[in-house]
């Protein structure tokens, strides 16, 4: 007799399993988000490893827009840089979204000084020159790797300097510029903007190129071309003007 209810017992088993609440349920299928669009900004610490073209400087503005987002630009692409609190000095002088740029440690060029204070935007402007400019053309023209980088400072609360007596406020005021002054090679040569820029020697050749560049990049650039104010440095400001000379 129970070799005959088997088949059957079985069967209504089957049937209240499948009618039964209590038993899990298939899990749903799994849906994969939608591929990213063009139009959208490029993935965290791509900008600087980026060759300079004509949407870079459109690109700085608005991976700086935020904070946050430059920082993590900045540390994807290994660039050492310590945010500070924001600060007025004066009615027309402070820093705000800024910090120390440190070393950049995808190179091996330092900056000298070292520990510069700039806003972000200013940090991550300069990185991508550096990188994609600055020490690929020392290579090319003057045959030599970059290992240290001169400047003159960043932030300073002044007006501008026009040769004359200014009332406008200079972007150093806002540690939103760096005058650059000259690179240190390996092989022992050191250019400056205030002997190389004249002429059509290679050194000359170098400046002009990084200077071409930088107006790719920042948003005012200032030569010896503009000013004898700029002899002895290229004026690199990372604002959202448009202006190159």
């Amino acid at each position: 007799m129970r070799r005959a209810l088997r088949p059957f017992a079985i069967a209504a088993a089957l049937l209240l399993a499948g009618c039964s609440p209590m038993l899990p349920e298939r899990p749903a299928p799994i849906r994969y988000p939608a591929a990213p669009s063009r139009t959208e900004a490029p993935l965290v610490g791509a900008l600087i490893d980026q060759p300079v073209e004509g949407g870079t400087r459109s690109a700085v503005i608005r991976e700086s827009a935020d904070l946050q987002q430059c920082m993590a630009q900045l540390t994807a692409a290994r660039v050492t840089f310590r945010p500070v609190p924001d600060r007025v000095t004066t009615e027309t002088c402070g820093l705000a979204s800024g910090g120390v740029l440190g070393p950049d440690m995808g190179t091996t060029a330092r900056m000298a000084p070292g520990d510069v204070e700039m806003t972000c935007r200013t940090a991550l402007a300069l990185s991508i020159w550096r990188r994609q400019s600055l020490e690929p053309a020392a290579r090319e023209i003057l045959g030599s790797d970059v290992v240290q980088i001169d400047h003159m400072g960043a932030y300073a609360c002044r007006n501008v300097n026009n040769g004359g007596v200014s009332g406008r406020i200079s972007a150093h005021s806002q540690a939103a510029a760096l005058d650059f002054a000259g690179v240190r090679l390996r092989d022992g040569r050191r250019i400056t903007v205030s002997a190389g820029w004249a002429g059509d020697e290679a050194e000359a050749r170098f400046l002009r190129r990084i200077r071409d560049d930088a107006c790719r990049i920042f948003g005012t650039t200032l030569s010896p071309d503009y000013n004898a104010v700029h002899a002895d440095h290229l004026h690199l400001e990372a604002t959202d003007t448009r202006f190159c000379r």
